[in-house]
């Protein structure tokens, strides 16, 4: 397995650990637990970001950069909706 194989796979893992972590403290009873889950929740956002961060400066993560009409007809499309009460 090669380098950029394992940050790839570090960084799927981390962003699949903190979608369940965010799930279980949604879900959770226990406030002592729902705030480990949390705390869990942002280390495993802090190591997505190291991991993003050295992935780009190998070269092996470029995302896509959005068009700026795209992100301007994004703005006003979800600006204008009225939250559902």
């Amino acid at each position: 397995m090669t380098d950029q194989e394992r940050i790839t796979d570090f960084l799927c893992s981390e962003k699949k650990m903190a979608a369940n972590y965010d799930t279980f403290a949604s879900e959770c009873v226990s406030i002592p637990l729902r705030d480990e889950f949390l705390r869990l929740f942002n280390q495993s956002h802090h190591s997505q970001t190291e991991l993003f961060q050295l992935a780009q400066e190998r070269g092996w993560y470029s995302p896509e950069q959005a068009q700026s009409d795209k992100i301007d007809q994004a703005y006003t499309k979800y600006s204008n909706q009225q939250p559902t009460a």
